[in-house]
């Protein structure tokens, strides 16, 4: 009777728990999420260069411009926000602080010291405030985005004294010398971009006088009527920033801007409702990881992270898409692999902007059947040289899966169909069935673009063999690239069978059975318990290194569990790949072994990582997945803090290393929190 009694307790204090958890996760619906989860991103910095990148943080809507937030100690820059930020084919600053606040005591003409205030400077999922406290003033200024092209500001000044105030109120600010000028404008002030359409537009819907210095580099608006801000009472001022690539842009949105300044609250109610609909969709999971609340401030940062680098059409780009990051100036594009992964995760939250990111790159899919590696807003930049990895049938599926979206479905298929077929016939050298990643002309360097691992130790002997007048391959079957070939006719089966195209699905579920057959018995090496490349001319393994590629065959459900458990073992080993921040790209024990210099050799690149993991789960291994997985979390340096979310991990220090705020790593980990499985 005893334990029976015990195990009645057990019972009603889990089921209690449960019970608990399944409630706080409903109360998130009624939650002001925007609110709980502030400054779980610390975006804060003032940029010393016109492009310096290391101080950013904050867009939305896909806009291409953008903001952070001054240093808590940067009292010169009190009474605005950091930038803007400008981008296109990279990103600019146009000033410091291009709109500050200038406050005036109309009575004795004595201007008000901001930087005297006690501030408190926040980062909201989609809104930035400054509060500035001073003995009889509070100034409360926020900002959000309206459109993908135009960020409103509001500035509250309240009156805490008990006698009526009459306030002078400005704004000034200076741009950045290079290719920029100051003009006044029908509202307000505007940017000029010497070399190109572009205007970026300050201006309110109150009237205001504007003087431009001489040489265009500074300037001084003051509204024309003082404002009187009653005693205890308050007054508030709209502003918007619009940032347009030409004239036609400009007068899409003219008669929006009126009624944004019209009625700005109803902008900010748009932006807290949509901000609130992302992170409880987003934190809704029965992923026990999330029942912590640094790993829910952890999922709102990815959110932050992959929303901060959303960019809608413009120029020759004409679907929304996600920049690997608006923070490096080398990832002013789309990738595809990037944009396959990234859709994953964006479903969850963002179903339309998954879509979009897919049809961002198939835009530019050419006759053949090639995706491009990556596009930009200047059409002559795209990388044609080569393509990346085929994951595009993984993301349509899991877009499937999530919204039942069965047009978008049959828009896609005949293009990812045609897509994998393309690899059959510009990169299979010997047409043997097995692919090799290759490019369009013949160099290596961009072959090795097309693993996405670009100088990853098993390339490091790689010689190039043409195929055809439009394809060259490398002379290595590459392992994890048939692996995915195996997964992507399985998903076009799938995809088949939603449409009822029959013949294709036995199809590719009988090529995908043959395929799989061929990985199990060519690529494994039972010695070492690990899958590697082979050879072309001599089917010999290529046993150079032990990399990610090795464990995508479990990742796939290829390997038996044999393989599996060969594979296991050296996931699991403190010495090879289950380091501090585990599944580096190169087995910690090599020779080349090297993440501060190896970008491919060494650090951990949080995409494999996740693969890494699901292999682990695929083969019933869950509870050395769910530990790796806690080390992902827990020794990625800053991540559970507000440090940005890094490009890549150093396996052995946990040290952030290379690009900020980085959108596949963001995808993969809020993939990482919600995952059910």
């Amino acid at each position: 009777m005893k334990f029976i009694h015990i195990s009645l307790i057990a019972a009603i204090l889990s089921f209690s728990s449960c019970a608990q958890k399944k409630q706080e996760k409903k109360d998130n619906a009624a939650i002001d999420l925007q609110e709980k989860y502030t400054n779980v991103l610390n975006i804060q910095g003032v940029p010393a260069k016109q492009y310096d990148l290391k101080p950013f943080g904050f867009s939305d809507m896909g806009a291409w411009h953008g903001y952070a937030l001054p240093h808590q100690d940067s009292t010169a820059y009190y009474g605005g926000f950091a930038g803007p930020l400008s981008m296109k084919m990279w990103g600019q600053w146009l000033g410091k602080n291009l709109c500050q606040l200038v406050l005036t005591d109309a009575n004795t003409n004595q201007e008000i010291d901001l930087s005297k205030a006690k501030a408190e400077m926040n980062y909201k999922p989609g809104k930035l405030q400054q509060k500035l406290q001073l003995q009889d003033i509070t100034i409360n200024i926020q900002l959000v985005f309206a459109s993908n092209r135009t960020s409103l500001i509001q500035t509250s000044i309240s009156n805490n004294s008990n006698k009526d105030m009459q306030l002078k109120v400005g704004w000034k600010g200076e741009l950045f010398e290079k290719e920029l000028q100051l003009a006044k404008s029908t509202n307000g002030v505007q940017v000029n971009y010497k070399k190109s359409d572009e205007i970026f537009l300050m201006q309110t819907h109150l009237p205001n006088e504007v003087s431009v210095a001489k040489n265009k580099l500074s300037y001084q608006m003051n509204l024309r009527e003082n404002q009187l801000v009653k005693a205890g009472q308050k007054s508030e001022i709209s502003m918007l920033h619009s940032h347009y690539f030409n004239e036609k842009e400009a007068m899409a949105e003219g008669k929006l801007l009126s009624l944004w300044l019209k009625d700005p609250q109803d902008v900010f109610s748009q932006n807290k409702s949509r901000w609130n609909g992302y992170l409880s969709k987003a934190l809704d999971s029965k992923n026990p990881l999330l029942d912590k609340d640094v790993n829910q401030q952890l999922a709102v940062k990815c959110v932050q992270t992959l929303l901060t680098n959303w960019r809608s059409p413009a120029g020759d780009l004409q679907h929304d898409g996600v920049f690997p990051s608006a923070a490096y100036q080398g990832f002013y594009g789309f990738w595809s692999w990037d944009s396959w992964k990234q859709a994953v995760a964006l479903v969850r939250f963002n179903p339309e902007l998954a879509k979009s990111n897919i049809l961002s790159m198939f835009q530019y899919q050419d006759e053949m059947g090639m995706v491009a590696d990556c596009v930009y807003f200047d059409p002559k930049e795209n990388n044609w040289r080569d393509t990346k990895a085929p994951l595009a049938a993984w993301a349509v599926l899991e877009i499937y899966k999530r919204t039942n979206d069965l047009d978008f479905v049959r828009e896609m298929y005949p293009k990812l169909v045609k897509y994998h077929k393309w690899w059959y016939q510009y990169r299979d050298h010997d047409q043997n069935g097995l692919c090799e990643y290759g490019s369009t002309d013949g160099t290596l360097i961009a072959a090795k673009w097309e693993s996405g691992m670009d100088n990853a130790v098993r390339f490091d002997d790689a010689k190039m063999l043409k195929n055809n007048d439009n394809g060259w391959s490398m002379d290595q079957e590459s392992v994890d690239l048939n692996a995915y070939l195996f997964a992507e006719k399985e998903q076009l089966a799938e995809l088949a069978d939603l449409l009822g195209e029959t013949e294709d699905t036995k199809a590719f579920t009988k090529s995908a059975k043959a395929l799989k057959e061929r990985i199990v018995k060519d690529f494994y090496d039972a010695k070492e318990g690990f899958f590697y490349d082979r050879a072309i001319k001599t089917g010999k393994l290529l046993t150079v290194q032990q990399g990610p590629e090795g464990w995508i065959p479990l990742y796939t459900n290829i390997a038996n569990q044999e393989q599996a458990k060969g594979v296991k073992n050296l996931l699991t080993d403190s010495t090879k790949f289950a380091t501090k921040v585990p599944f580096p790209t190169l087995v910690a024990d090599h020779h080349k072994f090297n993440p501060l210099k190896g970008y491919w050799r060494g650090p951990v690149w949080l995409d494999q990582a996740y693969f890494g993991v699901q292999a682990l789960k695929n083969y019933g291994y869950k509870q050395d997945a769910d530990a790796l997985t806690q080390k992902l979390i827990k020794n990625a340096e800053g991540l559970l803090q507000d440090a940005p979310i890094r490009e890549n991990y150093h396996p052995i220090t946990g040290k952030g290393l290379n690009a900020n705020h980085f959108s596949w790593s963001a995808a993969h980990y809020l993939l990482l929190l919600t995952d059910e499985i």
